[in-house]
């Protein structure tokens, strides 16, 4: 795959765990006042806001931190996974977070080898 076929892919699972997370605290356990769940869906995506730049400019440091992020979704959604109201939250907060990792990873690979910053082992 290429590298804007990987960055398309990053930015797919980005949005899909943005798309989450609003759908969680707006719908699903919405907070009592809209200003508190604006507030709360600002602090649990400011994450993913951060690391958006970065991946649409090709940085590998993005990439890096994308994949570091997603560990933090990939924990809460093995915690919500847990419960059996909010179990296929959790679990499709888990896969968001597993296909950012690898795609984040492989992203990582590809930009660094195109940079001429790692060169493939030789074999």
């Amino acid at each position: 795959m290429n590298l804007r076929g990987l960055q398309f892919l990053c930015l797919l699972w980005i949005g899909s765990l943005f798309a989450l997370t609003g759908l969680r605290q707006f719908f699903v356990e919405p907070l009592e006042t809209t200003t508190s769940n604006v507030i709360w869906f600002i602090i649990q995506v400011l994450p993913l806001l951060l690391v958006l730049p970065g991946i649409l400019a090709l940085k590998p440091r993005s990439y890096l931190l994308a994949t570091l992020v997603a560990m933090l979704y990939f924990c809460h959604g093995v915690l919500q996974a847990v419960s059996v109201e909010d179990r296929m939250l959790g679990l499709w907060e888990v896969g968001f977070s597993l296909a950012l990792v690898l795609t984040g990873s492989f992203g990582l690979r590809h930009l660094r080898m195109a940079l001429g910053e790692d060169e493939p082992p030789d074999q």
